[in-house]
């Protein structure tokens, strides 16, 4: 997906990044980026490993390097990628994560001399992207694990960052430590995704809304407040194109950055509140959109408001 506000670069290995200037009311649109939010974790990319954001603190102890880090046992798998991996601790059930999923991960990479270059274990907190969201052989090989195994996977340079990848990225072959913590299902499109029901409100605007759940109190932000919100938005075909649920991370922004639509439906919300919105294409991105990937027409937003700032 693409990022329609304007955000950090990508990290190279699953740390946070920060949000660049947020753009211009007049060409703003709704908060709908593909790894990171204000405070989002953003996972390393295949084609834009760029350089880390948040890496491990000098101060902190390296985890010492496996005894075949230089190279797969004789005892790995190995798939026709070129992917070796061996399990470590075994998980439970036999779900595996798929390219819809977002995942939950503690894990730690070592360059072949046994260097450690990162590590959610380091720093005390997991991970959670896209299994699409990273690199290749990250990808194949979570669809590989289950919830609760432990996983060391050895990667040939293709499956990584290359030879000679931008600076700061390790190149060549790397040994990741990976544990499967948790495996997050994208949202269920709604039924009503096609047109909004008879029983929906509308306004003047066109915009037409349905509350799903009742929220707290009775502040309503204004056009110039920040909130908080988890929300995911589809096309009237039932394509989600973008979910905060599905990433496990909320966004925050200020109401008056984004497309009309979200402007004036989310200020009919309270705090604690659910609720689904058709938004035309004039209050969205139209219907051709001037920005490339930019989703056209009537979408539909399910938005849960979380914060008032």
């Amino acid at each position: 997906m693409k990022a329609w506000l304007s955000f950090g670069t990508l990290s190279l290995c699953l740390s946070l990044s920060s949000c660049k200037k947020a753009p211009a009311a007049d060409e703003a649109v709704p908060p709908v980026p593909s790894t990171a939010t204000e405070s989002a974790a953003a996972a390393p990319s295949a084609d834009k490993p760029a350089q880390v954001a948040t890496p491990v603190p000098s101060a902190a102890p390296a985890l010492p390097a496996p005894p075949d880090v230089a190279a797969a046992p004789t005892d790995a798998k190995k798939t026709a990628s070129g992917l070796a991996s061996k399990i470590l601790t075994p998980g439970k059930g036999k779900e595996h994560p798929t390219d819809t999923d977002s995942v939950l991960v503690h894990y730690t990479g070592w360059k072949k001399d046994g260097t450690m270059f990162d590590s959610s274990v380091v720093r005390g907190e997991p991970a959670k992207f896209g299994v699409t969201q990273v690199i290749p052989g990250w990808t194949e090989a979570l669809k590989l694990m289950v919830k609760g195994e432990k996983r060391r996977i050895w990667l040939p340079a293709k499956l990584a960052y290359g030879e000679s990848g931008p600076p700061g990225a390790p190149t060549g072959e790397l040994v990741f430590d990976v544990e499967l913590l948790d495996i997050a299902k994208p949202p269920v499109t709604p039924p009503d995704v096609k047109a909004a029901p008879a029983s929906a409100k509308k306004t003047s605007s066109g915009l037409a809304y349905r509350v799903l759940s009742k929220g707290k109190g009775k502040d309503h932000p204004s056009a110039t407040s920040r909130v908080t919100v988890h929300y995911s938005g589809w096309t009237t075909d039932g394509k989600m194109f973008d979910s905060s649920v599905a990433r496990g991370e909320p966004a925050r922004f200020g109401l008056n950055q984004v497309i009309k639509g979200w402007t004036e439906g989310v200020q009919l919300m309270v705090v604690g509140e659910k609720t689904r919105f058709w938004i035309p294409g004039g209050l969205a991105y139209g219907e051709r959109p001037s920005r490339p990937g930019a989703p056209s027409g009537t979408l539909v937003f399910d938005i849960e408001l979380i914060t008032i700032d």
